[in-house]
């Protein structure tokens, strides 16, 4: 019996903060880019890392190890951001959320997904979808349209909105 609201196999792309796997539904990730300049946005939450210029358009970057209570992503070979497109009370909104390392692609079928655990993480459980299996190992399933409040992605909009020297495309 797996996780209510998983009932095909579905493609997930792995990725790392700390020493935890997380995945993400691969419908949700636009692209993955290696680590760039974030331009940093004044009187933002300590979780938005800023902005970057993605083809034109302002991104706003999230540092994922912040929002779940980790120390804060430091720049390595390996460190890279995850182009997400999150919805919202009906808003789609695009922002990069920082990962240590990009694993895989994997598929899992809900025969390996079972729901996550009420106690024995740190991490809301309202935005996890479910626990992944892989052998012996677990990997976290986000929801990346719970992970940020509306108040949160809001925000996230103004800094898009105010960044500068960025084209609009409104």
């Amino acid at each position: 019996m797996g996780v209510t609201g998983i009932a095909e196999t579905t493609q997930y792309l792995t990725f790392k903060l700390e020493d935890e796997v997380f995945a993400l539904d691969i419908s949700k990730v636009r692209e993955v880019l290696d680590f760039t300049t974030v331009t940093k946005v004044p009187r933002t939450p300590e979780f938005m890392r800023g902005v970057i210029n993605l083809r034109g358009s302002v991104v706003p970057v999230v540092d994922m190890r912040l929002k779940f209570g980790m120390s804060r992503t430091e720049r390595t070979v390996n460190t890279c951001i995850i182009i997400v497109e999150v919805t919202v009370d009906g808003e789609r909104l695009v922002l990069g959320t920082l990962a240590d390392s990009v694993q895989e692609v994997l598929d899992l079928g809900p025969d390996h997904i079972e729901p996550a655990p009420r106690i024995g993480t740190r991490l809301k459980t309202e935005f996890i979808k479910g626990m992944g299996k892989r052998g012996a190992d677990f990997i976290i399933i986000l929801d990346i349209d719970k992970i940020f409040s509306a108040e949160e992605l809001t925000l996230v909009q103004d800094v898009r909105e105010n960044a500068p020297s960025a084209e609009k495309d409104n």
